[in-house]
């Protein structure tokens, strides 16, 4: 075995916050794996690029194929920034892992679907690439989701016993009965942005205009009441369900925009807290954007009796980069990187594709 590697991590959202890339050494050592993060940034998608992602699913074929070329080229000049910016040795690199940018996530039909062609990155960069981290998975019976639990446990399982991501979904993964347990428990910050985005703003910032709100009892039920929180693990979630599901019902609801965000906050604060006692964990790392919005956050710590740790910045908006990152460094071990446990796949894999610049 290799004992360390520095992977270029790159991460896109459901929210559209930005690109996140990260630089990051994985060292293994005394059968442990430990990180030190170099470098990390984000680049803001431009407004053209935030739309053309959003409208994404309505596309053509040959719309969505040609989006998927311009994303991998942008993720790779964005990578050569980053490389000049913090003067990183392209030789010290080797690989870049990426995401991509999730699209479909259909799981039950046989597919996910992340643009952001690793082709494109690798002959933009001259670095190879790995991606599309998810569908083997999928053609394994798998849900193709959560990934970053396998991070969560050798990179961070000294911090706390459970870990919540708030991206554009809210994902969970905790140890029980010596395995990992770890799924989609609600949305996260792609309903709320979606809201707040008809106010002309981008998000709600640290959740103040949730905070005016009052809460609408009749909604919140409507909200917990969908089908989604009676199923078990494991289980996943996509924007088809914000958009045929969640969505559906918040805009049945005549209400105040305020009123509205208080209440998906109430609503998140519920099911978050509803899988944390539940499963007894008693120290909740929260990452993702979410982590900054100070009224949700107060929505989970009410239905939440551990204790909740906002970790530094780097860690809140970079987790996933990271992790992403090392599971290209296991990819390149040929260690698994994907749980049957966690995904419900016939049985664990390593999981990604290759592209090489030559």
């Amino acid at each position: 075995m290799k004992s360390n590697y520095t992977i270029i991590g790159i991460m896109s959202g459901t929210s559209l916050d930005g690109i996140d890339i990260t630089c990051t050494e994985y060292i293994w050592k005394e059968n442990l794996w430990r990180f030190d993060l170099k470098y990390c940034k984000t680049y803001k998608y431009s407004k053209e690029h935030t739309e053309s992602l959003k409208n994404a699913p309505l596309l053509s074929a040959t719309d969505l194929i040609q989006l998927d070329k311009q994303l991998g080229k942008l993720f790779g000049e964005c990578v050569l920034l980053f490389l000049e910016e913090f003067l990183i040795n392209k030789q010290n690199i080797h690989a870049i892992a990426s995401h991509g940018h999730t699209v479909f996530h259909q799981p039950e039909k046989g597919f996910t679907y992340q643009i952001g062609c690793g082709t494109n990155i690798a002959l933009t960069t001259n670095l190879p690439v790995i991606n599309d981290f998810r569908t083997k998975d999928v053609l394994l019976g798998g849900q193709g989701a959560p990934l970053v639990p396998v991070g969560d446990f050798q990179l961070f399982n000294s911090i706390a016993d459970g870990f919540l991501n708030i991206g554009g979904i809210s994902n969970i993964s905790y140890f029980q009965n010596q395995r990992i347990q770890a799924y989609d428990i609600c949305p996260g910050n792609l309903p709320l942005n979606l809201l707040i985005n008809t106010m002309g703003k981008p998000y709600d910032n640290q959740g103040e205009i949730a905070a005016s709100g009052n809460v609408n009892i009749a909604l919140l039920e409507a909200l917990n009441s969908l089908d989604f929180y009676t199923q078990n693990p494991p289980k996943s979630l996509g924007i088809e369900w914000i958009n045929e599901c969640f969505s559906p019902v918040i805009e049945h609801f005549e209400d105040s925009i305020a009123n509205k965000l208080a209440t998906i906050c109430a609503h998140i604060g519920i099911q978050i807290g509803k899988i944390t006692t539940q499963q007894k964990i008693k120290k909740l790392l929260i990452t993702g954007g979410g982590a900054h919005n100070s009224h949700l956050i107060s929505c989970i710590s009410a239905n939440f009796n551990g204790e909740i740790i906002i970790p530094k910045n780097q860690i809140i908006e970079f987790k996933e980069a990271i992790i992403f990152g090392f599971l290209g460094a296991l990819y390149l071990e040929k260690r698994v990187n994907c749980l049957k446990d966690v995904t419900g796949a016939f049985r664990n894999s390593c999981s990604g594709v290759l592209h090489l610049p030559n």
